[in-house]
């Protein structure tokens, strides 16, 4: 087990701050348990998540082996997946090989480094024991949706041509598979 975190982690309480705000909104903190963190839920959501990283072999080494990252498995508003990346620690004999940079966005450029990103963290062996297993293929009828039920969409997409609401319709679908690959929980509420 690679409990021990390969990575020098300054100002901890500040960079628990910063990832809380990109992320989307949830409750970090205990209601009525001190802790030596701000945000003691995020930090050990992230400890945790960081060890079956690391089990899993999820620690990705950029291409030119600078910097490394991980799937903090957390997401912007806007549903965009959000990375850890470090690069090697500058410090003389310092223990931890890497030095934390920040928090990054899937699309933002230092993520350009890597030319594989890194996978988020896997709990369950077997996707089948999840309400929705995305080892599946999803096969909507489209042509049904639209044709044969466009009256039941509210306004805008009623009004909109069949090709828009189709794209429209599938972005919407890929947004639900992220979503429900992030978190199976999530599949009870796209329907």
């Amino acid at each position: 087990m690679h409990s021990v975190i390969s990575f020098f982690f300054p100002h901890m309480n500040e960079r628990l701050d910063d990832l809380a705000a990109l992320a989307e909104p949830e409750t970090w903190d205990y209601q009525h348990t001190p802790s030596d963190y701000n945000k003691p839920i995020l930090f050990n959501y992230l400890r945790y998540t960081y060890t079956r990283l690391a089990d899993e072999g999820k620690i990705v080494v950029s291409d030119d082996g600078q910097f490394i990252a991980f799937n903090t498995g957390l997401v912007t508003e806007h549903q965009e997946p959000l990375f850890l990346l470090a690069n090697q620690n500058r410090f003389p004999n310092a223990e931890q090989p890497w030095h934390f940079q920040g928090w990054c966005r899937k699309g933002q450029f230092e993520m350009t480094r890597f030319s594989q990103l890194p996978e988020m963290a896997h709990y369950f062996d077997d996707p089948t024991a999840l309400v929705l297993d995305l080892r599946r293929e999803i096969r909507v009828n489209v042509e049904h949706i639209i044709e044969e039920n466009k009256g039941r969409f509210p306004e805008p997409y009623r009004t909109m041509d069949d090709y828009a609401l189709q794209t429209f319709l599938k972005g919407a679908i890929d947004n639900a598979r992220e979503r429900v690959r992030r978190n199976y929980k999530t599949a009870g509420l796209v329907e």
